[in-house]
């Protein structure tokens, strides 16, 4: 199903119900953030993690990532999370940065086996709305193909996976067309996983303090 969300009101808040049913369901819902579009599920439901990987057609050795609906919801999803985590989040969350943290009450579907999860909190008023309505975070992919191009338009998430997800929420272009910096900050010294939104130069302060 396609639904057009690119002003928000009061009568299409029902659209974001029916998205946080579909997700406390299992299913699987497309929706914008700033980056690109995400196709995310419920994080605690392994048989909803694993539709994740299958719409992607995702290695099952790779983890799927979380959006975050605030800094506090760390707690739900992470433990031994060190201070440069939150120095790091105050200063350029909501926004294009994934930070790689213990993981915490996860199963191995999301973590792919491993002991780590990368956080995000996306900066886009819908995506944050429906990780506001869902109460939890959302296990987030990129609403693409593996190996293709990620989608930055709800016509590109038809085009690209048709019928796979449950529903699809339009938030018009996204703003930046370019993924996040991942940094991991599970590893003494921080390494950079992915070069993206965020520059490694801006980084460079908080990793030593």
């Amino acid at each position: 199903m396609f639904f057009s969300m690119s002003f928000m009101t009061p009568a299409k808040d029902s659209l974001i119900d029916r998205a946080v049913s579909i997700l406390n369901r299992g299913g699987v819902v497309a929706f914008p953030t700033d980056t690109v579009y995400g196709i995310g599920a419920h994080p605690c439901r392994p048989e909803a993690v694993h539709k994740l990987y299958q719409v992607k057609g995702r290695p099952i050795d790779k983890p799927i990532p979380i959006l975050l609906g605030s800094i506090g919801d760390v707690e739900q999803v992470a433990q031994n999370v060190p201070q440069s985590f939150f120095q790091l989040a105050n200063r350029y969350w909501p926004g294009e940065l994934t930070l790689i943290v213990e993981a915490k009450n996860l199963p191995p579907e999301v973590t792919a086996g491993g002991k780590t999860v990368g956080l995000r909190m996306p900066n886009h008023a819908l995506a944050l709305k429906l990780l506001h309505s869902f109460g939890r975070p959302i296990a987030t992919t990129s609403a693409n193909k593996s190996d293709e191009m990620p989608a930055t338009s709800s016509e590109e998430v038809r085009n690209n996976l048709g019928k796979l997800v449950d529903l699809i929420l339009d938030g018009g272009q996204t703003f930046t067309k370019t993924a996040s910096t991942v940094l991991d900050l599970s590893v003494c010294p921080p390494q950079i996983r992915r070069h993206g939104g965020i520059p490694a130069d801006g980084l460079m302060p908080y990793l030593d303090a």
